[in-house]
């Protein structure tokens, strides 16, 4: 007997690219690969339109889109909802919290964008995706993926930090310690020779800790 059953998509992992796809959306028809075309992306999912936690998550992120503009990061939202229901929705929340979604929401009612990048989580939800955030560079690589339950809303602050410290890494080729933002001091790689880890500790333009651990300004 043949087993008809679709297999599940692999999960997603870092560094993986980012997979295509076409999809209607409220700004029209859109193929992801064109529509990141030499930019970072945050595509961001939500559980449902017209629920609460999701609104005070769109209005933050409407809130914040041009920080994300100046970073070179466009925005792009996602749910199992009718391009109508989103068009509904983001006209309310203009209304009701006088801030204007300037970017595209995927109207994803097979599931197809959501199945792909493994954003509907069943033990969670059999219907609805979880708060899912994809941070996808130029390249089109996954730097960063970041998951919240559906009672939780995400923190704004910290996705454009996040974006930050990627930038910042790969400008520099240096790490970011816990809780940096802009302006702190960055991490220099460890040594990988015992003749540099000796030379590491006279370098007048480290702040050196022990040999495999060092900070620069920037």
């Amino acid at each position: 007997m043949t087993d008809t059953t679709e297999a599940a998509p692999a999960a997603l992992r870092l560094g993986d690219k980012a997979p295509d796809f076409t999809a209607n959306t409220t700004h029209g028809e859109l193929t992801f690969s064109e529509f990141a075309q030499d930019s970072w992306v945050i595509l961001f999912s939500h559980p449902a339109d017209f629920t609460p936690v999701c609104t005070t998550e769109f209005v933050g992120f409407a809130q914040h889109a041009e920080d994300f503009a100046k970073r070179n990061v466009k925005l792009i939202g996602n749910s199992i909802d009718s391009v109508f229901s989103h068009i509904a929705w983001v006209r309310s929340i203009e209304k009701d919290h006088n801030v204007k979604v300037p970017f595209p929401v995927i109207a994803d009612l097979d599931q197809k964008v959501a199945r792909a990048y493994g954003m509907v989580h069943e033990p969670m939800a059999v219907t609805a995706t979880v708060r899912c955030v994809f941070m996808i560079d130029p390249k089109r690589t996954l730097r960063a993926m970041i998951y919240y339950p559906l009672t939780t809303g995400r923190n704004i602050d910290e996705i454009v930090r996040v974006i930050d410290a990627l930038q910042t890494s790969d400008a520099n080729g240096v790490a970011t310690p816990a809780n940096w933002v802009p302006g702190d001091d960055v991490i220099v790689p460890p040594p990988v020779t015992q003749q540099d880890a000796e030379a590491r500790a006279n370098d007048p333009e480290l702040k050196v800790t022990d040999w495999y651990f060092s900070k620069k300004s920037l």
